[in-house]
């Protein structure tokens, strides 16, 4: 059985509340196949989105940057990826000291 999109946010959402990190569903995908995106905002002018994408060396599955710098041209290349794909989730997490857990057990892959 395949995680849905929506379970995997909630089960995002609720670790990063149990860790004090604040986050933000800013635009809802499909439920069950929607793609995720998270930006993590350091609250000082800057930002990186991650994407979920295949590791070609391990076959698995990781999460990659798809734009990194000035907060406003990180949320242009969401808003451009949004354009591609109606169905993807964005979350964005607010954290100074730029925790986003992605690379935690369960998260990472």
């Amino acid at each position: 059985m395949r995680l849905t999109a929506r379970m995997w946010i909630d089960a995002y959402l609720t670790r990063l509340r149990l860790s004090d990190i604040p986050a933000f569903v800013v635009a809802h995908g499909d439920d069950t196949g929607g793609a995720v995106l998270v930006k993590l905002s350091t609250l000082d002018g800057q930002a990186v989105a991650f994407q979920r994408s295949f590791d070609l060396e391990t076959g698995g599955r990781k999460w990659m940057v798809l734009a990194e710098g000035p907060e406003a041209e990180v949320d242009t290349a969401i808003t451009r990826q949004r354009g591609y794909d109606p169905d993807l989730w964005v979350v964005e997490v607010e954290d100074r000291a730029g925790r986003h857990l992605l690379d935690e057990p369960g998260l990472a892959d």
